[in-house]
């Protein structure tokens, strides 16, 4: 799956969860912004996927896990976590 596309659903997902509208996203985005990343039809920048997170009350880490849950959907949640985790140890300056 694409990385767009597994982010709109993961998008989708977390606000249907939050029980929000695309319309309850108006001061971050329009309705037809959202709906095209939704669809996997554009990315957004870091920036805005902030925004849209700020709006979900969500970290944007979150939505992009779950992103990457569907991409790669072979892997679960703990060993995704795990593997960034000890990628983080390995490149942080000690």
């Amino acid at each position: 799956m694409e990385l767009k596309t597994a982010f709109g659903l993961a998008l989708k997902q977390v606000r249907n969860r939050q029980q929000l509208t695309q319309e309850d996203f108006s001061e971050t985005s329009s309705r037809t912004y959202l709906s095209t990343l939704e669809r996997g039809i554009k990315s957004p920048t870091l920036e805005k996927v902030e925004q849209l997170s700020k709006v979900l009350e969500v970290h944007p880490l979150s939505v992009m896990v779950m992103a990457y849950l569907y991409k790669e959907d072979d892997q679960d949640l703990s060993s995704l976590l795990k593997s960034i985790e000890n990628e983080v140890n390995a490149l942080q300056d000690r």
